[in-house]
């Protein structure tokens, strides 16, 4: 029962109050407060299971940059998608330049604990 609280939780974008009223429509009565409770104790169990299933990348990765304004200032949304469509990694930042760029190819690397075969990009100069 506390496995499948901590699963509904970490799975699907949940309150523990939702969590609470979905084990209560099964016949069990718990309070939020022990979802939440449980989720903390057995939460990062849980996230380390889910990280070692996660597929690993492809080897072709495509790199590009979104703008977008925030309360009226120019931002920019660096984004790293593997071949299968899985959203590698992102990065906000307020300006656009070879620094940033190269802070998100670290980033993306170091954390991805794979190099790509291929590194496709949208050829700015950036």
């Amino acid at each position: 029962m506390i496995a499948h609280a901590v699963w509904l939780y970490h799975r699907f974008p949940l309150s523990f109050r939702a969590v609470e009223e979905l084990l209560f429509e099964r016949g069990i009565q718990v309070s939020y407060g022990a979802v939440r409770l449980w989720c903390g104790r057995f939460g990062p169990d849980y996230a380390v299971r889910l990280r070692r299933r996660r597929a690993k990348p492809g080897g072709r990765w495509h790199l590009d940059e979104v703008f977008f304004k925030v309360s009226g200032r120019m931002r920019y949304l660096w984004r790293a998608v593997d071949q299968d469509g899985h959203v590698l990694d992102i990065l906000v930042t307020d300006k656009r330049d070879t620094k940033a760029g190269k802070r998100f190819s670290r980033k993306l690397l170091k954390g991805a604990g794979t190099v790509p075969r291929v590194i496709v990009t949208d050829k700015l100069r950036s």
